[in-house]
């Protein structure tokens, strides 16, 4: 294999795994929202398939989170630093302007820095904080009668529900990102080649 080796086995089962259950929660999360949409004919069939996509969800992002902080990788590749902030606008000019001008990334990924500024601090929101607001929100509305009194704490049902949904609307626009800018490297199909084999070019 030609490139760095910069996805674990591991994480390259983590992340196709996840990308499923994201996948079945936000078509099952629109007919919920959107009942005359008839994706799937049996509405109780949806409701069960988003509860337990919900819970496969949790399971995953906690996967993830032990695995990084067995091997380290939490500090090593979330953790902005310093020249991570000062690194951020020639990354966004890149993206921006630069990119269509056939120019050179600023950034080469290494097995000790496989993010560049802007995608640590796209992929820290998400997994440090959107993940576990979803989850969190998602958990108390898998039982609402159980965790009623701590529902109404955080402001009642249509609170949680405004939190959930914008949350799942940030997921949607997030993976719109992330699936565009996964074409842009060496070739359109670089990026999703190296999920797979674990080498990015």
């Amino acid at each position: 294999m030609s490139g760095i080796y910069l996805h674990p086995l591991p994480i390259r089962i983590w992340h196709w795994t996840n990308a499923f259950i994201v996948f079945v929660l936000i078509i099952t999360g629109i007919q919920l929202r959107t009942p005359s949409i008839n994706i799937i004919q049996d509405y109780r069939t949806v409701v069960l398939l988003h509860k337990y996509f919900g819970f496969a969800m949790t399971a995953s992002f906690l996967f993830w989170f032990f695995y990084y902080i067995i091997t380290g990788g939490l500090i090593k590749y979330y953790l902005l630093r310093l020249k991570d902030i000062k690194g951020m606008p020639p990354q966004v000019f890149y993206y921006v302007f630069f990119i269509f001008n056939g120019k050179k990334n600023p950034f080469s990924p290494s097995t000790d820095n496989k993010f560049n500024p802007m995608q640590k601090l796209a992929y820290s929101s998400v997994m440090f904080v959107f993940t576990p607001l979803i989850i969190i929100t998602g958990i108390l509305f898998s039982d609402i009668t159980y965790f009623f009194s701590l529902i109404k704490t955080i402001g009642g049902l249509r609170i949680l529900d405004a939190i959930h949904v914008a949350t799942a609307y940030i997921f949607v626009l997030y993976l719109v990102v992330h699936i565009y800018m996964a074409t842009l490297g060496e070739k359109p199909h670089s990026h999703v080649k190296g999920m797979i084999t674990g080498y990015e070019e």
